[in-house]
């Protein structure tokens, strides 16, 4: 009786049930599956057939252009001749464009990287008067869109004589880019431990050579997204180019959206000259693309 009483009187133990996962989680399972991997691949591949199908069409003459598509050259490769390259080569209006576009875009860049990192490093670590209200002053310029400040900023040059050549578009670019320049480095910077800096100082480094030394190397993936995100920009604008250059000042796109006007004229100097003007930019992303990489992910952890 006291066997079967202790035993009446335990309780057994309550089973540990698995929850049920939710609806949002199955997707998610279902999403990460080889099925959807294959989907993105596809899809990476359509993007890029508008790239292959320009680089095939610069590679043709224009006669084979007009006469059908340029997936004709998978069954006839004797299409394929760099004769248009040569003609672009000879074409002064596309080459001294290409020419304007490295004279703003490197100059643009660089100046944004080198003002950028300077202030981005003063508002992080530097105490001066008004420092919070100077650096709300730079995020509230983000919100500033282009084409308020354009036609100011016209009749401004036009007093000074900086429009219609490259130094206004410059400075026109250097001016649009500093504000998220010194809001993404600021932001870096005040992540660098302060023992580091303090360490540093210590030792007797002032603060340009505490900059140098200690915060430029520690800040590189974040100035190399920087220099990429500026440098893309400036090389593919079109609108800051068409009102501030001139016909011997405009880039590769103005000249080329002029060439679109005479598409029957030139249509032989049209494709490897928008083949050319895209590959330059893909060629400094890849080159920077692991500092690029970098910047992102520790601008998502901080």
């Amino acid at each position: 009786m006291t066997a079967q009483a202790e035993d009446a009187t335990k309780v057994p133990p309550p089973t540990s049930a698995v929850p049920k996962p939710s609806l949002g989680a199955r997707i998610v399972a279902r999403l990460s599956g080889g099925v959807v991997r294959v989907f993105l691949i596809v899809v990476g591949v359509f993007w890029l057939v508008p790239t292959l199908g320009l680089l095939l069409s610069s590679l043709r003459s224009p006669e084979d252009m007009a006469a059908n598509g340029w997936w004709n050259v998978f069954t006839e490769p004797s299409q394929l001749t760099f004769q248009a390259y040569e003609t672009l080569l000879e074409n002064d209006d596309i080459t001294g464009s290409l020419l304007n576009t490295i004279y703003i875009t490197v100059p643009a860049t660089l100046l944004v990287v080198v003002i950028g990192s300077l202030a981005g490093y003063a508002f992080a670590w530097m105490e001066f008067p008004g420092r919070d209200w100077w650096f709300l002053g730079v995020v509230g310029l983000l919100v500033v869109p282009v084409q308020v400040a354009l036609i100011p900023i016209a009749e401004l040059f036009g007093k000074i004589g900086l429009f219609g050549n490259i130094l206004g578009v410059i400075l026109f670019h250097v001016g649009f880019g500093l504000p998220f320049a010194v809001f993404l480095l600021r932001n870096f910077f005040a992540e660098i431990p302060r023992e580091l800096l303090e360490a540093a100082r210590l030792d007797g480094a002032g603060e340009l050579r505490l900059f140098a030394t200690v915060v430029m190397p520690l800040g590189g993936p974040a100035i190399a997204s920087l220099g990429i995100f500026q440098f893309l920009w400036v090389w593919n604008d079109m609108l800051v180019a068409l009102v501030f250059t001139d016909a011997g000042s405009q880039p590769i796109t103005v000249a080329l959206q002029t060439q679109v006007r005479q598409f029957g004229n030139n249509i032989d100097v049209l494709a490897p000259g928008a083949f050319i003007s895209m590959v330059i930019p893909l060629i400094v992303f890849f080159a920077f693309q692991r500092q690029f990489v970098s910047g992102v992910m520790a601008g998502a952890v901080k």
